[in-house]
C-alpha cells in the first residue's frame, strides 16, 4: 500500500510540474512569435542567419560549462548529508570556473561564432552571456530539485522571450545590425535575475560555506558523462544548422532557423516535464524501485509523444501559413519545417529514456548518443552533397540535415528504449496505438484547412486539428492515470 501510495504521489507530482510548465510552453510560444515576426521582416533573413549561428555556439559554449549539473545537481542533492546550499553554491563555482574558459576562448576565436561574416560592433562581447546562461540553468536546477518550476516558468517562458522579443522591436530603431544579439544578451540577463532570486529564497544564504578545491574537482570528474551526454543531446538539435551554415549563405541559414525555431516549440513540451522528472527518478533509483521508474518513464514517454505529435500536426499540415507569418521569403522552408517536427516526435522515447539512463548506465547512454551524433553528421553532409550534385535549390538542399535528424534520433529511440528496458526489467515505451488514429483523424481534418484562405488556415484550421486530435487521444488513448494530468489537485510536497 506504501509503494503503490509512493508511486501515485510521484505520478501526481510529474502531472502537476507538467501541467505547470505546459502553461509556460504555452506563453512561450505566445512569446516566441512575435521576436520571429519581427526579426525576419525588419532585420530579414541574413542578419537572422548570422545571429542564429553565433547563438548557436555560445549556447553549444555555455552547455559544455555546465558540466552536467542541470540533471548532475539533482543527484549530488539526494546523496549528499551537506547543507544543500552549500552544493548548490559549490556547482555555481565549478561552472562558473568552466564559464570563464569558455567564454575566454570564443573571445580569442571569435571567428568561431561568425564564419562566413565580419565582426562588427559588440559582437565580441557576445560570450560573455555564457555566465548568465549557465548561472539560469544551475538555479532552475536546484529549484526543481524542491519541486518549484514555477520559477521555470516565470524565467524561461515570460521573462526571457518577452524580453527579446519587446529588446528586438526596441533595438531595432538603434541598429538593424546589433539589435538582435543585443536583445539576445539583455534577454539572458533578465532570465538570470528572475532565476536567481527565488534560489536565494528558497535555499538561503550560504552560511559556513567553505569551498574544497579536491571535492569541486570531484563533482567536475563525476559529471563529465553527465555534462557529455547533456551536449550531445543539445548538439543533436543545432548540428544541422551547424553544418547548413558552413555549405549555405546566411540568408539560407536565417530561414532555416525559423523553421528550427518552430519546430523546437514541441521539444519545449518534453522539457516540461525535466525539472521534475530528474528528482523523482532520482529518488526511487535510491530507494531500489526500478519498476516505479519503468512506469514514471512510459508515462512521462505517452504524454510527451502524444503532445508532441499534436503540436507537430497543427504546425506541419499548414507549414506553409505558419512559415509566410515570418515573411514571404521564409515560406521556402516548409520542407525543412516537416522534417524538423518529424525528428520531434520520433526523439521523445530517446530523451526520455535518457532521463534515467544518465543515472544508471550513463557510460553507455553516452556511447549511444556519440554514435547517434556521428550518424546524424554524416548523413547530414552526404544528403546535402547529394542534394547539391542533383542540382535541386538551395532551400531543397537545406531539408538534408533536417532529414538526416530525424534518421538518427529515430535510431537513438529504439536504441535507448532496449537499453533501459532491459536494465529496469520492465517496459519503457510510451507508445499506444490512439496516438496512429488520432494522427490519421486529423491529418484529414488538416487537408481540408488546407484548401481555404491562409488567415482562416492559421486561426481555424490549427484549433481545429488539436482539438480532433486531442479528442481522439482523451477518448481512446488515455487511461485513469493519464488523467492524473489534468486534475488540478497537487501532489504532496517534497523538499
Amino acid at each position: 500500500m506504501a509503494a503503490e501510495q509512493g508511486q501515485s504521489e510521484d505520478i501526481a507530482a510529474l502531472a502537476k510540474g507538467g501541467r505547470t510548465n505546459f502553461f509556460g510552453f504555452l506563453l512561450r510560444l505566445a512569446a516566441r512569435l512575435p521576436f520571429l515576426f519581427i526579426a525576419g521582416r525588419w532585420y530579414g533573413e541574413e542578419a537572422l542567419g548570422r545571429f542564429a549561428y553565433a547563438v548557436l555556439v555560445v549556447e553549444f559554449a555555455a552547455q559544455l560549462a555546465t558540466l552536467g549539473l542541470r540533471r548532475g545537481l539533482a543527484e549530488q542533492l539526494s546523496k549528499t548529508d551537506r547543507p544543500h546550499v552549500h552544493v548548490v553554491w559549490d556547482a555555481m563555482l565549478v561552472a562558473g570556473a568552466a564559464s570563464c574558459g569558455a567564454a575566454g576562448i570564443l573571445m580569442l576565436f571569435p571567428q568561431a561564432m561568425f564564419p562566413n561574416s565580419q565582426i562588427n560592433g559588440l559582437e565580441l562581447l557576445l560570450p560573455l552571456v555564457i555566465f548568465a546562461i549557465v548561472s539560469t540553468e544551475l538555479a532552475l536546477a536546484a529549484l526543481a530539485y524542491r519541486y518549484d518550476v514555477g520559477a521555470t516558468v516565470r524565467a524561461r517562458a515570460i521573462i526571457e522571450p518577452w524580453t527579446i522579443s519587446i529588446g528586438a522591436f526596441v533595438f531595432a530603431f538603434y541598429s538593424t545590425r546589433d539589435g538582435l544579439i543585443l536583445s539576445y544578451a539583455v534577454s539572458m540577463v533578465a532570465a538570470m535575475i528572475a532565476a536567481l532570486w527565488p534560489l536565494f529564497r528558497s535555499y538561503g544564504r550560504p552560511v559556513g560555506w567553505r569551498p574544497k578545491a579536491s571535492d569541486l574537482y570531484a563533482m567536475a570528474r563525476r559529471n563529465m558523462p553527465l555534462a557529455a551526454a547533456d551536449a550531445i543531446e543539445w548538439g543533436s538539435r543545432r548540428l544541422d544548422l551547424a553544418i547548413l551554415g558552413l555549405f549555405a549563405s546566411p540568408a539560407v541559414v536565417g530561414i532555416y532557423y525559423v523553421a528550427q525555431q518552430v519546430a523546437s516549440l514541441p521539444q519545449k513540451l518534453k522539457t516540461s516535464f525535466d525539472p521534475i522528472l530528474g528528482p523523482v527518478i532520482t529518488r526511487n533509483l535510491e530507494a531500489g524501485d526500478k519498476v516505479a521508474v519503468a512506469k514514471q518513464v512510459s508515462q512521462v514517454g505517452f504524454w510527451i509523444i502524444a503532445a508532441q505529435a499534436g503540436v507537430a500536426l497543427a504546425l506541419g499540415i499548414p507549414g506553409e501559413a505558419v512559415m509566410g507569418l515570418v515573411g514571404p521569403n521564409f515560406v521556402e522552408g516548409n520542407g525543412a519545417l516537416a522534417f524538423l517536427l518529424a525528428a520531434e516526435v520520433v526523439a521523445a522515447t530517446a530523451v526520455v529514456s535518457e532521463s534515467a539512463l544518465v543515472y544508471i548506465a550513463r557510460h553507455r547512454n553516452l556511447m549511444i548518443s556519440f554514435a547517434m551524433i556521428g550518424v546524424q553528421a554524416l548523413l547530414s553532409v552526404g544528403f546535402i552533397v547529394a542534394l547539391q550534385d542533383m542540382g535541386l535549390g538551395s532551400m531543397y538542399v537545406a531539408a538534408g540535415p533536417a532529414a538526416a535528424l530525424c534518421v538518427a534520433l529515430g535510431l537513438a529511440s529504439v536504441l535507448k528504449a532496449r537499453l533501459l528496458s532491459r536494465l529496469l526489467g520492465a517496459p519503457v515505451s510510451g507508445w499506444r496505438w490512439a496516438l496512429v488514429w488520432a494522427a490519421m483523424l486529423a491529418g484529414v481534418v488538416g487537408y481540408v484547412a488546407t484548401q481555404v484562405p491562409e488567415w482562416l488556415e492559421l486561426l481555424i484550421g490549427i484549433p481545429v486539428i488539436l482539438g480532433v486530435y486531442g479528442l481522439v487521444i482523451w477518448r481512446r488513448g488515455f487511461g485513469p492515470e493519464d488523467r492524473a494530468l489534468f486534475k488540478m489537485k497537487g501532489p504532496v510536497s517534497v523538499t
